[in-house]
């Protein structure tokens, strides 16, 4: 009885795969894994080329999943997801730019010449070396840098002082200027200056030395 049990069993699923329907399933279930296992390997060589710049590595990730079979290619899928690249060559692209913004950015803040710390820009003096940043206009009390020649806020010239420009204008010669001689009747009034009423224009009297001659030699 126990030696027919295996041909019993056997006989069953016989008739059972010889049944029309059945068949058609299994059909159906296989075709359907033979689409899911080459669609598998398509995707697997569509995410390597997105994640790698190799030419070769899409097509070994394919050929990974096609080698492990219909029935084995959930391992090879798992096998993949654990070697592929982490991200792809866009999200690198994408991170690297991040990364070199974030360094020009820090760039860009002002840091202190001496100890490289990071300092305002309004600050003067830095708090942790005492290394002098900038400097205080002495015109409008606004903060320039120690490059500058000038400032940018009211064109105070730093180089060209205001006494700089005294001292380069030439001082008068040592030559004494003689006083005007005034007469003896009008102490108020220059030698060889006609009066009003004589009608001599100013301007033609002090222009005419001859002029002030005559004059005088007529007044007296």
């Amino acid at each position: 009885m126990f030696d027919d049990l295996p041909q019993t069993i056997g006989a069953e699923i016989s008739k059972i795969l010889d049944n029309p329907a059945v068949r058609l399933s299994l059909q159906v279930i296989g075709i359907y894994f033979v689409f899911i296992w080459l669609a598998t390997a398509f995707w697997a060589y569509r995410d390597m080329s997105q994640r790698t710049s190799n030419p070769i590595a899409p097509y070994l990730a394919a050929a990974l999943i096609i080698v492990f079979t219909p029935l084995l290619f959930l391992f090879a899928v798992i096998l993949y997801r654990i070697l592929r690249p982490a991200m792809t060559v866009a999200e690198a692209n994408e991170r690297s730019l991040a990364e070199e913004a974030m360094l020009v950015d820090i760039e860009a803040q002002p840091h202190c010449a001496n100890c490289a710390r990071q300092v305002h820009a309004d600050w003067i003096i830095c708090p942790t070396c005492r290394n002098r940043l900038r400097r205080v206009c002495p015109n409008c009390s606004r903060l320039v840098e120690l490059d500058w020649s000038l400032c940018a806020w009211c064109g105070k010239d730093f180089e060209r002082p205001e006494l700089l420009r005294e001292v380069a204008v030439p001082p008068p010669t040592g030559r004494r200027i003689a006083e005007p001689v005034t007469m003896q009747g009008d102490p108020s009034r220059p030698l060889g200056a006609p009066r009003a009423a004589e009608g001599y224009p100013e301007s033609v009297a002090s222009a005419s030395p001859a002029a002030s001659a005559l004059s005088a030699t007529q007044e007296r």
